[in-house]
């Protein structure tokens, strides 16, 4: 199995991760979760933002993932393509937790330009 295939296991638990982060050492009510998380501030508000953008991200990157190999898209290309996505995707929740937003905004460009790119191959594989 190619690595792209491993990055949507990736891309769907980082969320998680920054959803821990985000709960992390605060008092937490795990009866009422959304409103603790709605009166987050500081770091943990901007690891909950960047936990809901991943989610956001996952969908269509585990569309164009599916779709470049349903198009036969070269293996080493959906892992280049994976890597890119998945560290960038990584780079933006640090970022997001830093509150480094134009750094943020760079490693989100970065990540969707991979997956469009993934899109153009099996667009262009399929003929």
């Amino acid at each position: 199995m190619n690595f792209a295939l491993w990055s949507l296991l990736l891309a769907s638990v980082l969320p998680l991760l920054w959803a821990v982060l985000s709960k992390a050492g605060a008092p937490y009510d795990n009866s009422r979760p959304r409103e603790v998380l709605a009166r987050a501030s500081g770091y943990r508000q901007r690891a909950n933002w960047a936990q809901q953008n991943g989610w956001e991200a996952f969908a269509p990157w585990a569309a164009a993932v599916l779709v470049a190999q349903l198009m036969g898209v070269a293996h080493s290309t959906q892992d280049i393509a994976a890597i890119i996505f998945i560290a960038a995707r990584l780079a933006h929740g640090v970022f997001y937790i830093m509150d480094k937003p134009m750094l943020r905004s760079l490693a989100w460009l970065a990540g969707f330009v991979a997956m469009v790119g993934l899109y153009m191959a099996a667009a262009m594989a399929g003929g």
